[in-house]
């Protein structure tokens, strides 16, 4: 069969077939090389850290891993995330057989003005989210939130304006790009490529209540639907980088609030109805410019 010459020939979610030799194996053994690559990159980057703060004296909890404190040991979250990137990139183009920049658009590469414009689009709309959380009650017995102080609040700021992005970025490399593109390799239809991953994207937070499952489901969706509807990964990066970097910001402006392990998948309905009219909106505005 001839090969498109072009990634630009083929709609987003079917570049996965652009190898100059596809083959159906392409897909599914690289899926488990980037399985198997991204858990000897985390043990790797895990022995690293636990060797660096033995180094540095911070003292170890029960399983002898130093204890960083909340600041630090959530720029190891992030980081251990973000080493996603490098792996789904080297496995596109070594095991996929084809640019790795495929996974990015079908331009070939990561376009920076039109990721630019959909920053611009998320940032009021995920301020408008988080706006009406702030007038939501709060739960009955739970002690009100004690601001962090400049101090504390700008060096975590630092960090996560820093990590933050490259965290979101993974997750849609690996979802919305790599996971999207293995369906679709087998599958014509954009939402047959769409919707496992939008699964496997809420089923990787975890179980925490249904409405928190039923909302990272609908961010998977839309997520996905977008980058096939734009042809790329930008729309997704935005929204996601915008939206925990929001996220991740209040819980730095509260003593102890990034020590805490709760996560999108322990959302109430009411903060799940506000997420997904802010999700609905950004779709809305981002299909309008893409138009």
């Amino acid at each position: 069969m001839t090969q498109p010459q072009s990634a630009e020939q083929l709609p987003y979610h079917r570049l996965g077939r652009l190898a100059t030799r596809y083959g159906w194996w392409r897909p599914l053994t690289g899926t488990l090389v980037l399985a198997v690559a991204y858990l000897i990159t985390m043990v790797v980057l895990m022995t690293v850290l636990a060797a660096l703060g033995s180094a540095m004296g911070y003292p170890e909890d029960g399983d002898g891993w130093p204890q960083f404190g909340p600041v630090m040991e959530t720029a190891t979250d992030l980081l251990a995330i973000a080493a996603g990137i490098p792996v789904v990139l080297l496995t596109v183009r070594w095991v996929g057989g084809r640019r790795a920049g495929t996974v990015s658009s079908v331009t070939g590469r990561l376009r920076w003005r039109w990721l630019l414009l959909c920053v611009l689009t998320a940032l009021p709309v995920v301020a408008l989210s988080m706006g009406g959380l702030s007038l939501l009650p709060a739960d009955a017995g739970e002690p009100a939130a004690r601001w962090a102080g400049w101090a504390a609040f700008g060096r975590a700021l630092a960090v996560l304006v820093v990590l933050v992005p490259f965290q979101a970025a993974a997750e849609e490399y690996v979802f919305r790009g790599w996971l999207t593109q293995t369906a679709g390799a087998f599958l014509c239809s954009p939402w047959a490529a769409v919707l496992p991953q939008a699964a496997l994207f809420a089923a990787a937070h975890g179980w925490g209540t249904p409405w928190g499952f039923a909302d990272l489901l609908v961010f998977g969706a839309c997520a996905g639907w977008l980058t096939w509807r734009t042809g790329g990964l930008e729309a997704s990066i935005a929204l996601h980088s915008v939206n925990n970097l929001f996220a991740f910001g209040v819980s730095a402006a509260v003593v102890d609030g990034l020590a805490g392990d709760e996560t999108a998948a322990d959302a109430g309905w009411q903060v799940v109805a506000l997420d997904v009219l802010g999700i609905a909106l950004y779709t809305a505005a981002v299909a309008w410019w893409a138009r």
